[in-house]
């Protein structure tokens, strides 16, 4: 079984504006923060972005990467949550 204590889903939701996916992966990229898989659409104006990262070669804790993204998210005008890979697949279970 494939560990996934350092796999983080963030989901990014919001209206469409420049610079949105540049500002998010800026910060991950900054903080060792390795993007596993992405999924972004645009639906009449809302933009919509998912993904699956890999924690584990960052400094930083989930809780202060958490707290980051939350504020880099009302800088930009959009709502970003993460979630345990653990707890987004436990809570979406069919």
């Amino acid at each position: 079984m494939e560990n996934t204590a350092d796999k983080t889903i963030i989901t990014v939701v919001g209206k469409d504006t420049v610079g949105i996916i540049a500002k998010v992966c800026t910060y991950l990229s900054e903080n060792q923060i390795n993007v596993l898989d992405i999924s972004q659409t645009i639906v009449s104006g809302f933009f919509n972005m998912m993904m699956i990262v890999d924690m584990s070669s960052s400094a930083k804790g989930f809780g202060e990467c958490q707290k980051d993204l939350d504020e880099i998210g009302a800088q930009i005008g959009v709502s970003i949550k993460c979630q345990k890979e653990e707890i987004f697949e436990k809570m979406h279970r069919i």
